[in-house]
C-alpha cells in the first residue's frame, strides 16, 4: 500500500510583489496544498494565456486552504481574489496572510463551496476548483461552476484520477481541456465550457 506524501508546514508564493512570502499550512483534516510543481505549472499557462498581465481579472478559490493559488493570482496582480474555506483554523491562518500582505484585493468567506455556487452573483475569470480528494465533489461542483464564469473564463481543477475516460464523460462532457497534465498522483488541468472559442 503506497504512502500518501508528507503534508509540508508551509508553501510559498512563486512569484509576483509578493514572491517568495511563506504560508503555513494548519494542522487541518484532508487539507493537502497544491504541490509547489504543479502550482508553477499551472500559473506558466496562465501567465502564457494572458499574455502576462492579471490586470482586471476576478478570481474564485473555492477550497481555499492555505490560499496558496487565491494568493498567488493576487501577488501576480488580479483585480480581485475571494477565498472561501469552511474551516475555523484555516480561515485564521487566510486572515493572518491577508493581513500581514495587507492584501486589498482578497476577500474571504467562511462557508461551503456547493452553497456559494448557489448563492454567488458575481462572476469570474478564473476559478479555483481543489476539493479534498476524498470528498469525491468534482463531478457536483464543475457544473455549477460554469454559471459563475465570465466570457473567456476558465477552470483550474485537480483530483487523484484522471480527467478522461468513461468515467468522467458525463461530468466532463461539457467542457472543453484547454490544458492537461499529471505530477505523481495530482491530475491537474485548466477547462473552459464546450462552447468556448479557445485560441
Amino acid at each position: 500500500m503506497s504512502r500518501r506524501p508528507a503534508v509540508p508546514r508551509q508553501v510559498r508564493i512563486i512569484a509576483g510583489q509578493w514572491k517568495r512570502t511563506p504560508l503555513p499550512v494548519p494542522d487541518v483534516e484532508g487539507l493537502r496544498p497544491t504541490p509547489d510543481r504543479v502550482r508553477e505549472t499551472v500559473f506558466n499557462w496562465l501567465e502564457h494565456l494572458q499574455h502576462r498581465s492579471w490586470r482586471g481579472l476576478h478570481c474564485l478559490d473555492l477550497f481555499a486552504g492555505t490560499g496558496a493559488l487565491g494568493f498567488e493570482a493576487a501577488s501576480r496582480g488580479a483585480d480581485s481574489v475571494l477565498l472561501v474555506e469552511s474551516d475555523p483554523r484555516a480561515i485564521q491562518g487566510l486572515e493572518a496572510t491577508r493581513d500581514k500582505l495587507q492584501a486589498t484585493s482578497v476577500r474571504i468567506q467562511r462557508g461551503d463551496a456547493a452553497q456559494l455556487l448557489t448563492r454567488q452573483t458575481q462572476k469570474f475569470h478564473l476559478i479555483f476548483l481543489d476539493p479534498p480528494y476524498s470528498e469525491q465533489r468534482l463531478p457536483a461542483l464543475l457544473p455549477r461552476c460554469r454559471d459563475l464564469l465570465a466570457p473567456g473564463g476558465l477552470v483550474y481543477a485537480e483530483a487523484d484520477q484522471p480527467f478522461t475516460g468513461p468515467a468522467t464523460e458525463e461530468w466532463m462532457g461539457a467542457w472543453k481541456v484547454v490544458r492537461l497534465d499529471k505530477a505523481g498522483t495530482v491530475h491537474f488541468g485548466l477547462f473552459a465550457p464546450d462552447d468556448t472559442e479557445l485560441n
